[in-house]
């Protein structure tokens, strides 16, 4: 990792001292950057049924939300009020956008979510407010001046489309110039204003909530627990309300949930599997005219193969994960799946069948392409 990321800080320091704790203005992060992609591709994007994306309007007190796809009428809008377009996932979009999202891997990619890229004309913006995640706010072309605060009052406008603060009061105010960051906890409350036209790179972290971890969880020993038998009562004993539900089935029923336990192997399977599903609207593609099996071969062991920008791939020990599927993993490939994950592209495959079987299977399934370079 390049030292002026984090402004000279060391990953570690980083970690120790600002992670979920407080923000952090980072000047010229990433020296003569000014975005990854033009403003009419970035709108071309947002009228993709495929791609996530909103458009913003306000006019000083009063907000509008559109959700994509977008009309083109609507992106053509004169500049009279101030008017925003997001698009999520840009790295699931753009292979520059996930490289950018890479960059930020001294955070597991187990909590690595997305880039989201907003195009805002001049005044524009989404409102003082605050997210539940951590995020890099990483400026592109133009200016935008930010205000934050760690004010405890969250309490939102009632009615509004989106979450606006009802009581922003700013403590610190910059402009930021392109290749400037500004790093923020979760629920420090912050406003975007952009001054003339700009774009802004978010990089987020999923933060799922307790209820969601637990929830899912139970889904998961749901489909995981076996219990034999059938409920039996041959002690049942005549009670003079029928609609009285029996306390001894409650009893019963009561012991039997008592015995089902979990062990942290089930909790490493469950996170494996929760951790790298891809999203809802996340589909693949299997290759157009797909080689065939000794032909991608001969590809890989020569050029070597690199993930989807889709793709999840994640590991506990042995255990691998890919699009929230468990992998059956040789011990041969346990090496160069290692490397795999952690890098996302191999420049050269060994020639191992096992290894190579299964990664021609996730070729056929579009979960990686051939070729190490994006």
């Amino acid at each position: 990792m390049d030292k002026t990321l984090l402004g000279g800080l060391t990953p570690r320091t980083f970690l120790r001292d600002y992670w979920q704790k407080k923000p952090l203005l980072i000047r010229g992060a990433l020296p003569g950057f000014t975005g990854l992609i033009p403003r009419d591709e970035l709108l071309a994007l947002a009228r993709d049924e495929d791609v996530e994306s909103r458009f913003i309007e306000h006019d000083g007190r009063n907000w509008r939300l559109e959700r994509g796809p977008l009309p083109a009428s609507l992106l053509r809008r004169p500049k009279t009020r101030p008017w925003t377009v997001l698009v999520q996932g840009l790295n699931m979009l753009r292979p520059e956008a996930d490289a950018l999202m890479r960059r930020f891997s001294f955070i597991p990619y187990a909590r690595l979510d997305d880039v989201m890229v907003s195009y805002a004309t001049d005044g524009g913006g989404v409102g003082p407010h605050f997210d539940s995640y951590d995020v890099f706010l990483l400026q592109g072309s133009g200016r935008r001046r930010w205000q934050i605060s760690e004010q405890t009052d969250l309490a939102l406008v009632d009615g509004a489309p989106l979450r606006i603060l009802k009581n922003f009061r700013p403590e610190q105010e910059w402009v930021l110039e392109p290749g400037d960051m500004l790093y923020l906890p979760p629920k420090c409350a912050h406003n975007g204003i952009a001054e003339g036209e700009c774009t802004t790179y978010s990089i987020g972290f999923r933060t799922p909530s307790m209820q969601e971890l637990v929830t899912g969880f139970l889904d998961h020993l749901r489909d995981e627990v076996c219990v034999s038998g059938m409920y039996a009562d041959p002690d049942l004993t005549l009670q003079a309300d029928p609609a009285q539900l029996p306390g001894a089935m409650v009893d019963k029923v009561e012991a039997l949930l008592k015995t089902l336990t979990w062990s942290r192997k089930d909790v490493e399977q469950f996170l494996g599997r929760y951790l790298s599903e891809p999203k809802p609207h996340v589909f693949f593609d299997a290759p157009d005219d797909a080689l065939s099996a000794a032909r991608f071969a001969q590809r890989a062991v020569k050029h070597g193969v690199r993930l989807d920008g889709r793709t999840l791939l994640l590991r506990s020990g042995a255990h691998f994960w890919i699009n929230g599927e468990p992998v059956d993993v040789t011990p041969g490939a346990r090496a160069v799946l290692r490397e795999l994950a952690s890098t996302r592209a191999l420049p050269a495959v060994p020639a191992d069948g096992d290894t190579m079987n299964l990664l021609f299977e996730w070729y056929c399934d579009g979960f990686l392409h051939l070729g190490n370079r994006t």
